[in-house]
């Protein structure tokens, strides 16, 4: 029995921690920032004011994870973020297909306990800053509610992951809330008052089917949609969750101290729209549907942005500016909503996509007046009109990783964030990064260290690509426009051929397109348009465009809708080849084509897009000259599709492919590193939607590693990832490593992006 006696003070049991980084905040970035920095070397403390970790991805708000991929309803390819937001969404897609938020919560908990240099602390919330200087964070104090314990957290870096930047906030960092003016920063898309200044917030609910009638009693604060939400029409009894994201309000309010004011406005219409759906009898459908789920929580969009030494603006987008300190990437849309939100009688968002990814410089990354204050999330250095496109989940947790890298850097050199930049480290952070597995637009690795630099490389095989097997081939009637990307070197278009049906005579159309910004993906150039007259029946057509191209690019084979003709498509799929078209997506405001008001400095252009699995076959085309997919790309320092597919691929008929890697003096290997694909122009969105397969069809599952004497020195089944770190218990020394690997499937032919070898 424990008995106190009267005591005229007490106090909170107090816990001092101390570590190389403290993270506040435990959303997807705080969770990438802090995996990140522990693989670093780092000793992280990660707090986080939530039972769970995830933030707005969590089983608390449920919205899915997405970025630069935008469901795939945009032009930039092959896009998905790297490194560990990639880990976790491979691993997601794997362990959860059926993007079970509560299933998520667990994979990410484990993640972060399997790195040892992790502290987590939980339902804890830093409430006070002690500072060394007026531009210098000493300490912060956090109150952990679930143990009553106080934290007394000391490091010499921190970082603010916590979405209203409650951390900046209280050390007086520099800030912004609501939109600038149009003239700040030359930005026509800037909203007037009438559509507002902030982003709102939303709450979601999940209903069930239980196979037997559900009767539903409304609260009594349960709102009339009917009479109160203009676009009550849009409710149905099937979609749920974050599929009604724009179930948003607050964006008049302060959506920081408003929140539980917000809160409760959307308690008021989720319950109402359920009484709407349940007792309107507009919907019998929903007869034996319960609600099984409702936010506790709202899922915040927009609060605090801080400034950093750069601030990321609209010109930065739409413009695709490179930058010299370049260290991430975005592609969602710019998708600004109106702040009266569910309540506005307008279109409930406005998105306006870029010609492609655009770059995210350093710069906007930490505090530009508190000197050891990084910023990650949705709180960086950006205009309200740019946070638009950089606000939503894997752009905010690819960002955190930088943070994560620049850390180590500093503490390294003994620096503060801003000297990484302004003492010229900014190159050895894009190279960290880059063995990180992030990918910066327009950069590629040039890594002395690494051995395979300084080898020959060969290959049992290498596919000479002349075409896609017509074995199993399948006719589409051509109801979309359709086009077949291509990766061609300098010099002339090769001739190709592709059977066709006709229902009966008519003419086909077809492009030869390019991108008028090099290395992106829109194909908004055409070079040469072909009329071709086609004869009721199948026949093969051949397309001669004549064309010469002075630079190694992709290039798009389009072909014009018509609903008399049928092409034949491949059931093969390759890695860096990819069939798009001309289709809409509705989830992105893509309607096939985006047509920019005028004077809003947005660009007019088609949306050319993939098509999710099990669909989007390549089309059988059949060319005159070959297209290589060769040994050496695998040490180019480029780990995904860019100007070239920057993969070798093997030979279908090669039972056994193989890459080896000899030097003219043996070699202490240490590590190895591998990237396989793993289809990053597909999104995994997190939570809600399922996905085709749990493993990329790309990715090589089995695969193991010989020495010069033949010794089997490491073996893998069943992988799923897309980077493979091996480690050697001791060094492993060889003149010569073989890379054994089996092609995934029949119709897929064994791929590698990347080896990279360190002693």
């Amino acid at each position: 029995m424990i008995r106190k006696e009267v005591e005229k003070r007490r106090s909170l049991k107090v816990e001092e921690e101390r570590a190389d980084l403290a993270i506040i905040g435990g959303g997807m970035s705080g969770v990438c920032a802090a995996i990140t920095a522990a693989r670093q070397g780092l000793k992280v403390l990660l707090v986080q004011d939530r039972p769970v970790l995830g933030g707005n991805a969590s089983s608390e708000v449920r919205l899915w994870i997405l970025g630069a991929t935008s469901h795939m309803g945009n032009n930039n390819r092959w896009s998905r973020e790297g490194g560990v937001i990639d880990e976790i969404l491979v691993e997601n897609t794997y362990r959860n297909p059926e993007g079970n938020p509560v299933i998520l919560d667990m994979i990410l908990l484990d993640k972060v306990m399997q790195e040892t240099n992790i502290r987590l602390l939980l339902n804890t919330a830093v409430y006070e800053v002690m500072k060394v200087t007026d531009d210098k964070i000493k300490s912060v104090k956090a109150f952990c509610s679930q143990n009553s314990t106080e934290y007394l957290i000391n490091a010499p870096l921190f970082c603010d992951a916590s979405g209203d930047g409650i951390l900046g906030f209280l050390a007086g960092a520099a800030f912004r809330m609501g939109a600038e003016s149009r003239e700040e920063f030359n930005e026509p898309m800037a909203p007037d008052l009438s559509y507002g200044e902030l982003l709102g917030h939303s709450l979601y609910f999940y209903t069930k089917d239980t196979g037997k009638p559900v009767h539903f009693s409304a609260p009594s604060f349960a709102m009339d949609v009917q009479a109160n939400v203009p676009r009550y029409k849009s409710f149905n009894a099937k979609e749920h969750g974050c599929k009604l994201w724009w179930v948003e309000y607050g964006g008049r309010l302060d959506t920081v101290h408003d929140t539980e004011k917000i809160k409760w406005e959307l308690w008021k219409v989720i319950y109402g729209v359920w009484d709407y759906i349940k007792n309107s009898g507009s919907f019998p459908e929903a007869a034996n549907y319960t609600l099984e789920w409702v936010g506790m929580i709202p899922g915040k969009r927009e609060s605090r942005r801080f400034e950093g030494d750069y601030i990321l603006s609209q010109a930065d987008l739409i413009e695709q500016r490179t930058h010299p300190d370049a260290v991430a990437y975005g592609g969602w849309s710019i998708d600004l909503h109106p702040a009266d939100g569910v309540f506005s009688d307008r279109s409930p968002c406005n998105q306006w996509h870029s010609k492609g990814v655009f770059q995210i410089p350093y710069r906007s990354l930490y505090s530009r007046n508190i000197s050891n204050l990084f910023l990650a999330g949705r709180i960086i250095s950006v205009s309200h009109v740019a946070f638009g496109a950089t606000r939503v989940m894997a752009t905010c947790g690819y960002v955190a990783q930088v943070i994560a890298v620049a850390a180590a850097l500093c503490l390294k050199y003994n620096k503060m964030p801003a000297a990484l930049y302004n003492d010229g480290f900014i190159t050895e952070l894009q190279a960290g990064l880059m063995r990180a597995g992030q990918f910066i637009p327009g950069m590629q690795l040039h890594d002395a260290d690494d051995l395979v630099q300084h080898c020959n490389i060969t290959a049992s095989s290498g596919l000479s690509f002349t075409g896609f097997s017509e074995e199993g081939y399948m006719l589409k009637t051509l109801s979309v426009s359709a086009g077949q990307m291509l990766p061609l070197t300098a010099g002339k278009v090769p001739v190709s051929k592709l059977l066709v049906h006709a229902f009966e005579k008519t003419t086909l159309k077809a492009e030869l397109r390019i991108s008028s910004r090099y290395g992106s993906f829109t194909p908004d150039v055409i070079l040469k348009h072909l009329d071709i007259a086609i004869d009721q029946g199948a026949h093969y057509i051949e397309l001669d465009f004549e064309v010469t191209i002075d630079k190694d690019q992709y290039v798009f084979i389009c072909f014009l809708t018509n609903e008399q003709l049928q092409l034949a498509y491949s059931p093969q799929r390759i890695t860096g080849l990819l069939s798009v078209f001309n289709g809409t997506n509705k989830a992105v405001s893509n309607n096939g084509k985006q047509e920019a008001p005028e004077g809003s400095a947005v660009d007019s252009f088609e949306f050319w897009c993939p098509q999710r699995r099990p669909e989007g076959h390549n089309l059988a085309l059949q060319l005159d000259t070959v297209i290589p997919f060769k040994a050496a790309y695998v040490s180019n320092g480029i780990n995904r599709p860019t100007i070239q597919p920057n993969a070798w691929v093997a030979d279908f008929s090669d039972t056994k492919p193989a890459i080896q890697l000899a030097w003219e003096q043996p070699q202490p290997i240490k590590k190895m590193q591998l990237v396989f694909d793993t289809d990053t122009d597909h999104p995994m969105e997190s939570v809600l939607m399922t996905h085709p397969e749990t493993v990329m069809p790309f990715c090589v599952r089995n695969y193991y590693i010989e020495d010069d004497k033949g010794n089997r020195v490491y073996q893998k089944s069943d992988n799923f990832h897309t980077i493979n770190n091996i480690i050697f218990n001791e060094p492993v020394i060889t003149e010569k490593l073989k890379l054994v690997v089996e092609h995934p499937s029949k119709q897929v032919a064994a791929s590698i992006f990347s080896i990279r070898c360190y002693s």
